[in-house]
């Protein structure tokens, strides 16, 4: 196979992912789709960029298709990364739920689970294990919320970010087989359910929130796709609810709707 992806190769995979997730890939992501994608034209025995673009949008092979998309999404997360937010949950919006009334959290970009399951550890540890909440994981990424599922984690990497306090209430160190791995505890996991979506499709089914965590995904967008889920965000926040955005973000320009609280925190009105 030819081992280089030429700029009208590259043309369609930018028009995709456009379509199918929203994401912008510039012309400087041009290595990065060659050297993903160049794993899979040899192992389905595929000469060209070309080629296996047609073959994966002929509908001929839909898992074809997820893998590709999977394989073109980034998903850098680690737990309780940017913990001033996770700081403003616990200290300023859990304290003002109404008892009684349930919590939901929706990590909207979940990768393999470390932001949804510390969103979980905090609302354990504040709300308690007899209150009634949830926390949402949702990615496009099959294979990554399989991980997320699976909620084992390499101990070196994951176990700085998470407080002392927490590791030790909330996660199980592996021993003997398992030796250099973390896994969320049971309490804890069976609080965070996962699911497939994309923020280009109708997000209705996912039903609504008190907090949304869509942080570091935006970057990806162009301003349209920006504009337009955020507004669907914002009709899955319950009245008074609270999106959270990545400190390299802003709803500048892109919303009006939401009033800001903080930078990268917003608040849908009550009314």
């Amino acid at each position: 196979m030819n081992g280089s992806i030429d700029d009208g190769e590259f043309a369609c995979f930018q028009a995709l992912m456009q379509k199918v997730a929203g994401i912008h890939l510039p012309p400087s992501k041009k290595p990065l789709v060659s050297g993903r994608l160049t794993k899979r034209l040899r192992a389905r025995g595929i000469d060209s960029f070309g080629d296996y673009y047609r073959h994966i949008v002929s509908g001929s092979d839909a898992d074809e298709l997820q893998t590709a998309i999977e394989l073109l999404t980034t998903n850098e997360t680690y737990f309780f990364r940017e913990p001033q937010h996770f700081d403003f949950l616990a200290r300023e919006i859990l304290p003002g739920l109404r008892r009684g009334a349930g919590c939901r959290v929706w990590s909207a970009a979940s990768s393999s689970g470390e932001e949804a399951y510390s969103i979980a550890m905090v609302l354990m540890d504040k709300l308690g294990a007899s209150a009634s909440w949830e926390v949402f994981g949702s990615d496009i990424n099959t294979r990554v919320l399989d991980l997320a599922r699976h909620a084992t984690y390499v101990t070196a990497r994951n176990e700085a970010g998470i407080p002392p306090d927490y590791r030790r209430r909330f996660c199980l160190r592996g021993t003997g087989g398992m030796a250099g791995k973390l896994r969320i505890g049971a309490a804890v996991r069976e609080r965070v359910r996962f699911a497939r979506l994309n923020l280009n499709d109708d997000l209705a089914s996912a039903g609504d929130f008190d907090v949304i965590f869509l942080r570091n995904v935006m970057i990806y967008f162009d301003l349209d796709m920006k504009r337009r889920v955020v507004a669907a965000l914002r009709r899955r926040l319950r009245p008074g609810g609270w999106l959270f955005i990545g400190h390299s973000e802003t709803l500048h320009g892109v919303t009006d709707s939401l009033r800001a609280v903080r930078p990268t925190i917003y608040r849908k009105d009550t009314a």
